[in-house]
C-alpha cells in the first residue's frame, strides 16, 4: 500500500480551500489531518465555520474537525496553502522554516529566484531549485508555488507549441469566472448584466509568470523565455470556467494540422508516472465552431484538462484559439496537488 500523507490545509474555508477538501476525499496519497483558517473560524468545528458553497456535502469526516491558527506547529506532514495574499508570505515562510513543506496556491512567493513557480507538465526540472531553498530552510521545509489560475491555462496551452515550433509572441484576452474572485466575491450588482474589464494585479501575473514558467532551469536559476506576452482580463458572470482568447506568433511556418496534432498529442511526465491527478489527455482539441463553453467543457478530465477550440489562421500573427480551463480545479487546488504528488515522486517528500 501507499504511504498515506497527512496534510494541513491553510485557509481551509475559503473557496479553494473547499475545493482542496473536496479533491483530497479518498485520495490514495494524501488524507486531511488539520485545517487552519482566519481568527473568527479558529476552535469551530468545520461545518460551524465554514459556509460550504461547492456541491453536494463537506466530507463526514472532515465536518467535525475543529478549526485552528494557521501557526505552526499543526498536525500534518505537509500543507496546502490557499491563504490571501496579504498573510500568505509570512504564514507560509513560518512553516517552511518549521520544516513543513509548503505546496502554496497563493502569490506570495510565485516570482522569488529559489521557489519553484510549477506545472508538472512544463518545468517538473524546475524543482531543482528547492537546492537552493535548503540554504535558509531547515532540510525538510520548503516552498513550492502554482501559478495564476490564468497563467496555468495560457501556458498550458501554448507549451506544446512552444516546444514543438517556438512561440515568439501570444496575446491573450481572458474571461475569468466568478469563484476565481472568492467568495462572496463581486457584488451582484456589478456583475450582472455585466462584463467587468479589471481585475487588479491579472494582466501582469500572467505576462510575468508565464515567462518564467515557460524559462530554462540553468545553473541553480531559471532564466526567463525571451517571447512577447500581452493579457487583458475581464470578469463575467459565470460561476466556474475560466476562458481565453488567444493569438500567437510562432517561431516558424507551420501547418495548421500541425499545431492541432502538437496540441492534442501533450503529455508529460505526470501522464508517464500516472499520477492520481494527472489527466489521460491534457488538452482536448474540440472542432465544432461554438465550443470550449464552460457549462459543457470545464469539467473535462475531473477538472484537469484544458479544452481547446476555434483554432484559425490569424491575420495579424499566425494562429488563434479559445482555450477553457476549470479554474479552481486546473488552475488552483488541482494543481497543487497534482504539483504535491510530483514531489513524491521525485523523492522530496
Amino acid at each position: 500500500m501507499k504511504k498515506k500523507y497527512r496534510v494541513g490545509i491553510l485557509g481551509a474555508t475559503g473557496m479553494v480551500g473547499q475545493r482542496f477538501i473536496q479533491l483530497l476525499a479518498n485520495h490514495p496519497q494524501f488524507e486531511v489531518s488539520a485545517l487552519a483558517a482566519s481568527d473568527r473560524s479558529q476552535g469551530k468545528p468545520y461545518y460551524e465555520a465554514c459556509a460550504w458553497r461547492l456541491s453536494g456535502h463537506a466530507p463526514e469526516t472532515i465536518r467535525s474537525m475543529r478549526v485552528q491558527a494557521p501557526t505552526p506547529p499543526i498536525d500534518c506532514d505537509l500543507v496546502f496553502s490557499s491563504l490571501p495574499g496579504d498573510i500568505a508570505r509570512a504564514t507560509e515562510q513560518s512553516f517552511a522554516e518549521a520544516g513543513y513543506p509548503v505546496i502554496s496556491n497563493s502569490s506570495a512567493f510565485r516570482m522569488d529566484d529559489d521557489v519553484p513557480l510549477l506545472i508538472p507538465e512544463i518545468n517538473h526540472d524546475h524543482l531543482g531549485l528547492l537546492d537552493q531553498q535548503r540554504k535558509r530552510y531547515s532540510d525538510r521545509g520548503f516552498i513550492v508555488t502554482n501559478p495564476n489560475c490564468s497563467t496555468i491555462m495560457l501556458a498550458l496551452a501554448l507549451a506544446p507549441l512552444h516546444l514543438n515550433f517556438g512561440v515568439e509572441a501570444t496575446i491573450a484576452t481572458t474571461l475569468q469566472a466568478l469563484s476565481g474572485a472568492g467568495y462572496p466575491g463581486v457584488a451582484s450588482l456589478d456583475i450582472l448584466d455585466n462584463v467587468l474589464p479589471y481585475i487588479g494585479g491579472e494582466e501582469e501575473k500572467i505576462e510575468t509568470e508565464t515567462k518564467r514558467i515557460l524559462g530554462r532551469f540553468n545553473d541553480g536559476r531559471v532564466d526567463h523565455d525571451p517571447m512577447a506576452v500581452s493579457a487583458q482580463c475581464h470578469r463575467v458572470n459565470v460561476m466556474d470556467g475560466h476562458m481565453a482568447a488567444v493569438r500567437v506568433k510562432l517561431r516558424r511556418r507551420v501547418r495548421i494540422e500541425e499545431v492541432r496534432e502538437a496540441l492534442k498529442a501533450f503529455r508529460s511526465v505526470p501522464q508517464d508516472l500516472r499520477l492520481h491527478s494527472a489527466p489521460e489527455t491534457v488538452i482536448q482539441v474540440l472542432d465544432q465552431p461554438d465550443r470550449p463553453q464552460p457549462k459543457l467543457d470545464r469539467d473535462a478530465g475531473r477538472g484537469m484538462t484544458l479544452t481547446v477550440g476555434r483554432l484559425l489562421p490569424d491575420s495579424v500573427l499566425d494562429y488563434r484559439f479559445v482555450v477553457l480551463s476549470h479554474n479552481t480545479i486546473r488552475g488552483a487546488a488541482g494543481a497543487a496537488i497534482l504539483n504535491a504528488e510530483l514531489l513524491i515522486a521525485k523523492g522530496y517528500l
